[in-house]
């Protein structure tokens, strides 16, 4: 069974770190592929969110299986939803299909009363002015009118998904934010956070000496010079 809560400490060090600065972290320990492609937050201001990845899975629509009938089957999104456990965030593997809405306000305002975080997919959602109206943050590639069944068949959850091009087991860590949504395997949570923390302490001095007027080269990434300054400076190591 896995443990779908994060320990509070996890959630306020990530919080505080960009999505960017994971990749590059990630992109270190040998990871390039962690940024889900296509998951664009549905309006500005969205916070910066952490949790672990409740995962939905679509595959193309097959005319018998995906019908308006299919909403009321043990298997389908409505289920799903129910299984979601608070502060999870839903990430959905949509196919990049962009012309069949995967949930719509009802089922967004459903999430939202569970105190889902937020919604992931590399797909659409419907209803739009109703999904902003539920508060429930999203991250998706926009809007269509069509329903699900128009183009995807909803199969399983908890399950092993592709999202925007990345592998998401059940239980990994999602962060998102102005950038997207990005991906923190389960088993380098504590690794990442470690690495990350240095990491953006590391940009935020950098970024001084830019604002100071000092030039990029020997700064940016700092040589052993300037990194014996940095330390020096400011006590980290």
């Amino acid at each position: 069974m896995i443990n779908m809560q994060l320990d509070p400490k996890v959630i306020d060090i990530l919080s505080k770190i960009s999505t960017a600065t994971l990749t590059t972290i990630l992109l270190k320990k040998g990871l390039r592929n962690v940024w889900m492609r296509g998951t664009k937050p549905i309006r500005s201001g969205q916070p910066r969110l952490v949790a672990r990845a409740f995962t939905l899975r679509f595959v193309p629509a097959r005319e018998d299986l995906a019908t308006p009938e299919s909403w009321s089957s043990p298997i389908s999104t409505r289920a799903a939803i129910e299984d979601m456990p608070e502060g999870c965030i839903a990430v959905v593997d949509s196919m990049g299909v962009t012309d069949a809405g995967i949930f719509g306000d009802i089922l967004c305002a459903r999430m939202a009363k569970k105190k889902v975080a937020a919604l992931v997919t590399d797909g659409v959602v419907r209803d739009l002015s109703g999904v902003l109206g539920t508060g429930l943050p999203v991250w998706c590639s926009g809007a269509a009118a069509p329903p699900s069944v128009a183009g995807l068949t909803f199969v399983a959850w908890q399950q092993p998904i592709g999202c925007g091009g990345v592998a998401v087991f059940p239980g990994d860590v999602v962060v998102v934010d102005d950038d997207g949504a990005v991906l923190i395997p389960a088993a380098l949570l504590d690794d990442v956070m470690v690495s990350a923390q240095a990491q953006e302490n590391l940009e935020n001095w950098i970024m001084e000496q830019v604002q100071k007027g000092h030039a990029l080269p020997g700064l940016y990434p700092p040589n052993a010079e300037n990194l014996a300054r940095y330390k020096a400076e400011t006590g980290h190591f």
